[in-house]
């Protein structure tokens, strides 16, 4: 009430560089199909459709939900709305605004070593905290494949998988130039804060 349109969520959502110039966002008639195709909202109290809801209705509490922390981006909402919404996109945009705002940064602290990975060698490697439950969950092999990788990529004849020297300088150079490196640095001093 009161407030100026740009100032709705929706609004913000709709104009925000990664929404689809095309996103149905506004002709949502809560038909319910984004739900039902919905594996998180199978398998967790995700709703896709209470997203929206709440989108619309300018429920900016939405952004410091976990609720949207839920979707796994499969894009099923998306294949089967009616009018042409993709839930996927806007959570996509809710969590940068959760982040931009702060309230974010925490949910995505778990996904840092990922990050210094790209930092450190210019690659999305696995981080070694991962491989302890990776081994839990496909068993002996993966460790056997992790211990003989080098031998493995050498008998296949492949190259080595990191970068050369010049060519991290210039992934270096990439994350730098789009803020990736001051986005890290911003969510890892909210987390030393702590």
């Amino acid at each position: 009430m009161g407030q100026s349109k740009k100032d709705d969520l929706a609004y913000k959502v709709l104009k925000d560089i990664k929404a689809s110039p095309d996103l149905g966002l506004l002709r949502c008639v809560q038909c319910g199909m984004c739900a039902s195709s919905c594996p998180a909202a199978r398998h967790s109290e995700y709703d896709p459709r209470v997203v929206i809801k709440r989108v619309l209705d300018d429920d900016k509490t939405l952004l410091e939900d976990k609720y949207i922390w839920n979707c796994f981006y499969c894009y099923n909402c998306h294949s089967v709305c009616p009018v042409g919404n993709s839930v996927c996109e806007v959570n996509q945009i809710l969590r940068q605004m959760a982040i931009d705002k702060d309230t974010g940064k925490k949910e995505i602290e778990s996904f840092m070593s990922f990050a210094d990975s790209f930092l450190d060698t210019g690659l999305g490697v696995i981080p070694k905290e991962h491989h302890k439950q990776l081994s839990k969950d496909y068993g002996p092999h993966w460790d056997r494949l992790q211990q003989q990788l080098e031998d493995v990529r050498k008998t296949l004849n492949l190259e080595s998988m990191f970068l050369l020297p010049e060519a991290e300088k210039e992934v270096d150079k990439t994350l730098e130039a789009i803020g990736f490196k001051n986005r890290v640095k911003k969510i890892k001093d909210v987390r030393d804060k702590k």
